[in-house]
Formats: C-alpha cells, structure tokens, sequence
C-alpha cells in the first residue's frame, strides 16, 4: 500500500504547540498521513531509551518508520579508516532500526572526490558489497532494508541507473529515488510521465517488480544549477520542479506501491498530504 509522509516536522507541527518528535506520529496521523522518516544526518545522538519511545509511538499509531543515516558516508574514500566509519555508521543506522522497529534505512552512497567517475563508482560498489558480505553473514541484514539513495550534485554517486546497479548487489539494497534529485542533476529533466516510466522500467528490468513496486521515494522541489542541487523548496514554488502530478500518473498506471516521504522546506507534511490528495484523486 502507498504511504505518504514527512521527513522531520513542519515549522507547523512546532506553532501548533509541540516540542519533540515523540509527539510527531500522533500529529502525522491526525493529518491523514501514514509514513515518517527519522534523520540521524549529523550523527546518532539519540539515545537508546528514547529511540524506544519514539519506535514505539510510531507503532501505536501505525506510521512505517524509515531513518535517514548520517551525511558523512562515503563508500568511495580512498581512505581504509573512513570505509571503517562509513561502515560503523550504516551498522549503527541497523541498531537504530531494531530499537525503533523501523524498516528502512536510507544513505547517501558516496562523492567522487579528486577520482573519475567510473572508478568512484567501482570502488563504492566494491565496498558495499563488503559490507553486505559482513552484516549478512553477522545475521544483520535479515528483515531490514538499506536503501541508497539518487543524489543531486554532479559529483555525487548516485544517478538513478547508478543506484539501481549498487542494489543488484542484495535483495535487502532498496533503491531511494529522490526525484527532486534526479530533476536537480538533469537541470529540470523530469516533466512527463514517460519521464518517470523510463526510471522505473529500467528498474523493473535490473530489479525486478517486487523491489520496484515497494521502492523508497524521496520528494521536493529543489533549486538548481549548473552543478545540480541548490536548496530544497516547498510545493509554493513555481520556478523550479518536479511536479508530482506526472508522478502520480505513471505510479497508477504501472500499479507501484511505494513509500513516498516529502523533503520540502519547512512544508513537509502539509506538501505530503498535497501528493495524498493529488494521487487518490486520479482514476485508476
């Protein structure tokens, strides 16, 4: 089933009178949403007891949890002691999962540096395939999904065929599409639905239908320029897109259920319910 929700709280979930995000699933699900995602992007300092509190509010109310890792991963450092961090921060990430009963574990792969493209990439997939090799075999990978996700900046990993790729490693890799990313990186390249087909049939054929229909989906508006991304924007915008309704379109047609989190500034929750509203509205 197709779920929609914000990444972080609303400036209007803090006007409204709250403080904490123990308060947001009960907020959320009174605003007709279903779906949040918790950033642990400047690192993890939750502690475990309150991690537990929060895990378990967003199961009382019946809200699918996802947690962003931090920003600092980069599977591409040539540096050996960095892919050790890297790695301890996607098997923290794991732990946060457990202790907040959330299924989704979402990272930005890596950036290029002073390498080539092709070798950044080569290296980032070679040592996430170490890591998967090691939380498998350390009984972690099991009921959890990593996703990694599209980025907007030339030197970043992680085009859309790129992530799909990065996924063919395990069947627990799930692909995060940032379509506000992917529009950034291609200076406003997603405007119709084919636009969108051609992302998801290229998935279909790499992944298969199961992990294509259940994908992660990030979306906002996002400026852009000539190095990609700016700034994330909110549905106010009119300059700079995506749209979502040719999205809406293509996700009816092609039956996908995916988890849809809004990263629009400041207007997250309010800008998902607008793409609820959009999306139950077309016909099937």
């Amino acid at each position: 089933m197709i779920k929609f929700g914000p990444a972080g709280n609303s400036i209007s979930f803090y006007e409204e009178g709250n403080t904490k995000t123990i308060q947001a699933p009960k907020w959320i699900k009174e605003k007709g949403l279903d779906a949040f995602e918790y950033s642990f992007g400047k690192g993890y300092t939750l502690s475990a007891d309150t991690a537990k509190l929060i895990g378990n509010e967003f199961n009382k109310y019946g809200i699918a949890l996802s947690l962003h890792a931090p920003y600092f991963i980069n599977f591409a450092n040539p540096s050996e002691e960095m892919f050790e961090k890297t790695k301890n921060y996607i098997r923290n990430g794991i732990k946060y999962m457990k202790l907040m009963s959330a299924d989704r574990l979402v990272f930005h792969p890596a950036s290029c540096g002073k390498m080539k493209r092709e070798e950044a990439f080569e290296l980032t997939k070679k040592r996430l395939s170490l890591l998967i090799e090691e939380l498998d075999k350390d009984g972690l990978i099991d009921g959890v999904y990593l996703c990694p996700e599209t980025m907007g900046k030339s030197m970043q990993i992680g085009t859309y065929k790129e992530i799909i790729d990065l996924c063919k490693i395990h069947p627990n890799l799930l692909p995060a599409f940032d379509f506000g990313h992917i529009n950034a990186l291609t200076m406003g390249g997603l405007k119709t639905v084919d636009d969108y087909k051609e992302i998801f049939d290229y998935c279909k054929e790499t992944l298969g239908e199961e992990r294509t229909k259940n994908c992660h989906i990030h979306f906002s508006k996002i400026e852009y320029g000539a190095k990609g991304e700016i700034r994330h924007l909110n549905f106010d915008d009119t300059k700079f897109g995506p749209d979502f309704y040719p999205l809406a379109i293509c996700l009816k047609e092609q039956q996908l259920s995916p988890r849809i989190i809004c990263e629009s500034a400041g207007k997250m929750a309010e800008d998902a319910l607008e793409m609820k509203n959009i999306y139950n509205k077309i016909g099937n």
